[in-house]
C-alpha cells in the first residue's frame, strides 16, 4: 500500500506532550504513514503566520500529502473542523482563516465539516482537538478512508481574509508573518503589482517607513530598509544585514500600501 505523507504544523512548541501525542493518534490508526514536521514554533494563536507557513510549503509536497495544521485559538468554540481536498492533496484543521492563502490560489477545491463521530477519538476534549478531531481525520484520510464520509459538504467562512485590495495605483495588504531574521512578509504578491506596473515604480508604505522595491538585498547598503520578492514570490520588507521588524516596528496584522 502507497501511504501518503502526512505534515504537521502547529503552536504547540516543542516542550509539552501535544506534537508527540497527535503523532501517537496517528500512527495507531496508520501505522506506516510518514510525519513530516514543518514547524510546531509558530507564535500561539498566530493563525496569519501559520497561514503563511502552510502557503510556502505545501506545493513543494507530492500530490496526496495530508496537511494537518492546527493553530487553534478558538478551540472548543462554535468554529467548524474541517478537511479540504485540493487536486489530490488534503488539508486539515480548523475553519478559521488557516487555509486562506492556499486556498485563495487556487478555484478547484471543496471542504467538508468533520463531523462523522466514528473517525474521532472519545471523549473529545474541549482544548485538544489537533488530538481528538484533526489527528484521527489525517489519520483515517492517509488509511485510504474517502473524504466524502468525513461529513457534510460546506464553504469555509474565511477564505478571502488575507486578500489585498487593489485599486487603480494601489495595493492595500497587510504583513502576514515574520521569519526568524526579522524580515516582514506580506500578503501582496509582486506579480499583483506588475501586472499593473513594473515593480520599480511602486513605493511601500508599512507603519512610518516608506520604501522602494529592490531586486536583492545587496542593493540597498548595510542597514537600508527595503522591499522585495522573496522565495514565495510575496513582497518582503528587510534591512539589509538588521531585523526589520523591531526596526520598523512591524508585526502580524501591520497595514501595507503599495502606491505607484
Amino acid at each position: 500500500m502507497n501511504v501518503p505523507a502526512i505534515t504537521l504544523l502547529s503552536d504547540f512548541g516543542l516542550q509539552d506532550h501535544y506534537v508527540a501525542v497527535m503523532k501517537g493518534v496517528i500512527l495507531e490508526i496508520c501505522p506506516a504513514v510518514p510525519l513530516i514536521d514543518i514547524s510546531h514554533l509558530v507564535a500561539p494563536g498566530d493563525v496569519r503566520s501559520a497561514a503563511f507557513l502552510l502557503y510556502a510549503s505545501h506545493r513543494y509536497f507530492p500530490q496526496g500529502t495530508i496537511h494537518l495544521a492546527v493553530v487553534d485559538p478558538g478551540v472548543g468554540t462554535e468554529r467548524r473542523p474541517v478537511a479540504i481536498r485540493m487536486g489530490a492533496s488534503y488539508f486539515v484543521g480548523p475553519d478559521n482563516g488557516l487555509f486562506s492563502l492556499v486556498v485563495n490560489e487556487e478555484t478547484d477545491w471543496e471542504a467538508r465539516i468533520l463531523e462523522n463521530a466514528t473517525l474521532r477519538r472519545h471523549p473529545v476534549s474541549n482544548t485538544f482537538h489537533g488530538r481528538d478531531i484533526f489527528a484521527p481525520a489525517a489519520a483515517h484520510l492517509a488509511a485510504g478512508v474517502p473524504f466524502d464520509t468525513l461529513g457534510p459538504p460546506c464553504d469555509l467562512l474565511s477564505v478571502s481574509r488575507e486578500k489585498p485590495v487593489v485599486t487603480k495605483d494601489t495595493v492595500h495588504g497587510e504583513v502576514i508573518h515574520i521569519d526568524r531574521f526579522g524580515n516582514a512578509l506580506t500578503n501582496v504578491a509582486i506579480e499583483v503589482l506588475e501586472k499593473m506596473a513594473p515593480a520599480k515604480q511602486w513605493t511601500v508604505s508599512a507603519g512610518r517607513s516608506t520604501l522602494s522595491i529592490r531586486k536583492t538585498y545587496g542593493e540597498a547598503k548595510t542597514g537600508e530598509a527595503l522591499a522585495l520578492a522573496g522565495s514565495t514570490g510575496l513582497v518582503e520588507i528587510a534591512v539589509n544585514g538588521g531585523n526589520a521588524a523591531s526596526r520598523l516596528q512591524l508585526h502580524p496584522g501591520t497595514r501595507v500600501v503599495f502606491r505607484l
